[in-house]
C-alpha cells in the first residue's frame, strides 16, 4: 500500500485531494515551507488557531533564513 494512503495518528488529511505530504515531497520543498504547509491544511480539522499560529512560525523561520529581516 501507497504510504499516501494510511495516516498514523487521526484522520485530518485523510480527506483532502492531495495530501500536503504528497504535495511537499513532489515540490522538493524545504522542511519549514512544508511545515507551514502541513498546518495550514490541518488547522480547521485539528488543532485550529495553535496550528495557524504553527504555520506562522514556519514562516518566520522562512523570512529569517532567505530575507535576513
Amino acid at each position: 500500500m501507497s504510504p499516501y494512503k494510511k495516516q498514523v495518528g487521526g484522520k485530518h488529511y485523510k480527506g483532502m485531494k492531495i495530501q500536503p505530504s504528497k504535495f511537499i515531497n513532489d515540490n522538493k520543498l524545504f522542511f519549514a515551507e512544508g511545515s507551514a504547509i502541513k498546518y495550514i491544511c490541518r488547522h480547521s480539522t485539528k488543532n485550529g488557531k495553535e496550528d495557524v499560529l504553527k504555520a506562522i512560525h514556519y514562516l518566520e523561520m522562512i523570512i529569517e533564513r532567505d530575507y535576513n529581516v
